[in-house]
């Protein structure tokens, strides 16, 4: 069986061959990558025909789909995809105490908010959650310095976290944030990414 990847950008891709690499050696991935949705989708007034476009190509999918984008997660699971958040905030709701959600999309910051308080009142967590908003570094992305991305998400995460050192677990909302978290590994509480925990969460779909 083949797991269908909705994505809104190209470098999604290769964070996923490598995980499927290294999970799932022989899985065949299906990359379907649409970034006029996400722009669509980031509009002031958004088509009324995104969600039936997604929620078309969902429907006609020969198997299991995740959709790596946090901004359409939700049209995207409600078509019945899996969006990539939704394994993270639960584990990140399940660590007990405060999280620190840090974003750098303002389309992301109120579906990734409802989605983890969700997941904190389905666990019975009654923490605060912290938002941090480093939309200042999305520009970074989308000229394709990815690097530079990271390191900027990476440092204004640590310098927040120094400050404040209340959180019990940082949740990086984004799947293009994920390669920060290497760069925080030194921290002393967890650092979580929706690529590592929406990963095996597809695979048991299959």
């Amino acid at each position: 069986m083949t797991l269908i990847l909705l994505h809104s950008s190209p470098a999604h891709i290769p964070t996923f061959d490598a995980l499927r690499d290294r999970l799932a050696p022989d899985l065949a991935l299906d990359h379907r990558v649409r970034e006029d949705w996400l722009t669509e989708a980031r509009s002031e007034v958004p088509s009324p025909s995104l969600t039936a476009d997604i929620t078309a190509e969902i429907h006609s999918a020969d198997g299991p789909v995740l959709c790596t984008c946090t901004t359409l997660g939700e049209i995207a699971a409600e078509a019945g995809a899996l969006r990539i958040d939704a394994p993270m905030m639960a584990e990140a709701a399940s660590v007990g105490g405060a999280v620190l959600m840090a974003y750098a999309l303002d389309s992301t910051r109120a579906p990734s908010l409802t989605l983890l308080q969700d997941a904190m009142d389905a666990a019975q967590n009654n923490a605060p959650i912290h938002p941090l908003g480093l939309t200042k570094h999305w520009p970074l992305f989308e000229a394709g310095d990815t690097s530079g991305f990271a390191q900027a998400i990476a440092d204004d995460i640590r310098r927040h976290y120094a400050a404040l050192p209340f959180s019990s677990v940082i949740v990086l909302a984004q799947a293009s944030m994920a390669p920060a978290a290497e760069m925080l590994a030194d921290l002393p509480i967890p650092v979580l990414t929706s690529p590592e925990t929406a990963f095996p969460a597809a695979l048991a779909r299959l």
